[in-house]
């Protein structure tokens, strides 16, 4: 599986991560799955009303507000994104243990010693496998 998606979307996703360092920046990828992949076409940033260094929960409110504008231009939420600003582009225990839909790919966003790494991976049964990101270059 490869995500794919333009510039413009890891440059959000990565300003929203700086903007709320040292707490963990959260959102959502909106997109289409195809058979070569999954193609991002909408960054949603979040507020993590945890206003945690080490973990973040959505608002229900919010969420539902993102899911319906998302639908409503007739997109799924295909990845949720998440920033680690101390440690490693990698999943902690804890997004293993809470990442539920096999289908969701979670994207971290690594701020660790001032370096950006940006970094896939899909959970399925507990197994983590890192997933495979593009940027799209045109369109």
């Amino acid at each position: 599986m490869t995500v794919i998606a333009r510039q413009e979307i890891f440059n959000k996703m990565i300003a929203h991560s700086k903007v709320e360092a040292p707490i963990e920046a959260t959102g959502y990828l909106a997109g289409i799955r195809t058979p070569e992949g999954i193609i991002a076409l909408e960054a949603y940033p979040m507020v993590n009303i945890d206003a945690s260094a080490e973990h973040f929960s959505f608002s229900p409110e919010e969420q539902f507000r993102v899911m319906k504008e998302a639908r409503g231009k007739g997109l799924e939420m295909v990845a949720v994104y998440h920033s680690h600003p101390a440690t490693p582009a990698r999943l902690s225990e804890e997004d293993i243990r809470l990442a539920y839909d096999p289908d969701m790919v979670h994207v971290i966003i690594s701020l660790k010693d001032d370096k950006v790494d940006i970094k896939a991976f899909n959970v399925r049964d507990s197994a983590v496998s890192e997933v495979k990101m593009e940027v799209k270059r045109h369109g």
